[in-house]
C-alpha cells in the first residue's frame, strides 16, 4: 500500500533508522494501515541490535496532522479490532503505534514541523527529545471532535506537563507554535532543520556505549514516577550489570586513550 511509513537504516558504525511518515498529500495524517506498519517496525528495530538511534519524521509539509478520520470510520469493524488492548502487553494498536517507540532500547528522536495535531503529537510525544520548527502548529486536537487523546497521550503528557495545562490544552484544543510547544515542555529545541538537529543528536549519541544509552532511557523511564527506594534499587542493578559488559570495557579504554570507540553490538534488549 502506497502511503505506508518508510524505513531506512543508514550505513556503516553508526546505524541510524529513519522512520518517515510518507503520506504527504494527506498531511501525514494516520490510518489503521499505517498504525500497523509503525508497530511492524518498532519491532523489527527492536530486533536489530546494530541500531543506535531512531530519527522520526514526516515527509511534505507537515510531521502529521492525526488520525484520518474520515478513512478510518469506513471499516468500523476494523476500527473495533484496533481499539482492542492487546493483553500481553497493554496497549491496543492505536497506542502501540506510539509507545512501541517508547519501548524501544534506543534513544528515539522527533524533527517536528508544518502540522503536529492530535494523533501525530502523541506520536511525536512518542520519542525522546523532539525538534521543532518555529512555525510548526502544535495541538491536543481531540476536542476538536469531541474526544480526548487515547493513542498513549495521556501517559506521556502527564510527564511533560502540569496538570492545569494539561487539562486546558486537551479541554480546548489550543493550537500553538514551536515555541509554545517547547515553553509548554512538549517540544524539546527550536529547530529551523529539525531532521538535521535530530542526526547530529543520534550521531552524538552513536559515540557512546549503547549499553548505557540502553540502561539510562529505561532507568529515566522505569523511575520517573518511582519513590527514592525503588530509584535507588534500579540504579544499583543498571550499574552492576553494565560494570561487566564488554562495551562498558570498550567506552572506558577509548576514555583513557581518548580515540574514537567501536561497540559491540548492544547487549541490553
Amino acid at each position: 500500500m502506497t502511503g505506508l511509513p518508510t524505513l531506512t537504516i543508514t550505513d556503516g558504525p553508526t546505524r541510524i533508522a529513519h522512520v518517515r511518515l510518507d503520506r504527504p498529500d494527506k498531511l501525514n495524517s494516520l490510518t489503521l494501515e499505517i498504525l500497523d506498519e509503525l508497530v511492524s517496525i518498532t519491532h523489527r528495530i527492536r530486533k536489530d541490535r546494530t541500531i543506535r538511534a531512531v530519527v522520526l519524521s514526516g515527509e511534505g509539509r507537515s510531521f502529521s496532522a492525526g488520525l484520518d478520520f474520515g478513512t478510518v470510520m469506513k471499516t468500523p469493524g476494523a476500527m473495533a479490532l484496533s481499539f482492542l488492548s492487546r493483553p500481553w502487553r497493554g496497549t491496543n494498536q492505536f497506542q502501540e503505534a506510539c509507545w512501541g517507540f517508547r519501548r524501544l532500547p534506543v534513544p528515539v528522536i522527533a524533527a517536528v514541523h508544518g502540522h503536529c495535531f492530535g494523533g501525530g503529537l502523541q506520536l511525536a510525544l512518542a520519542a525522546d527529545w523532539r525538534f521543532t520548527t518555529s512555525d510548526a502548529q502544535w495541538s491536543i486536537m481531540e476536542a476538536k471532535w469531541g474526544l480526548i487523546p487515547d493513542m498513549s497521550g495521556m501517559q506521556a503528557f502527564k510527564q511533560q506537563l502540569p496538570a492545569d495545562v494539561l487539562k486546558k490544552l486537551t479541554m480546548t484544543g489550543e493550537v500553538f507554535d514551536g515555541h509554545a510547544a517547547v515553553e509548554y515542555g512538549l517540544a524539546s529545541e527550536v529547530s529551523e532543520k529539525p531532521v538535521e538537529a535530530a542526526e547530529a543528536l543520534a550521531a552524538l549519541i552513536a559515540t557512546r556505549s549503547p549499553d548505557s544509552v540502553a540502561y539510562a532511557k529505561k532507568l529515566v523511564d522505569e523511575t520517573w514516577t518511582s519513590g527514592a527506594r525503588v530509584t535507588f534499587l534500579r540504579e544499583r542493578l543498571r550499574q552492576f550489570r553494565l560494570l561487566t559488559e564488554k562495551n562498558t570495557r570498550i567506552a572506558q579504554k577509548a576514555a583513557a586513550e581518548k580515540v574514537a570507540p567501536v561497540f559491540r553490538k548492544r547487549s541490553v534488549r
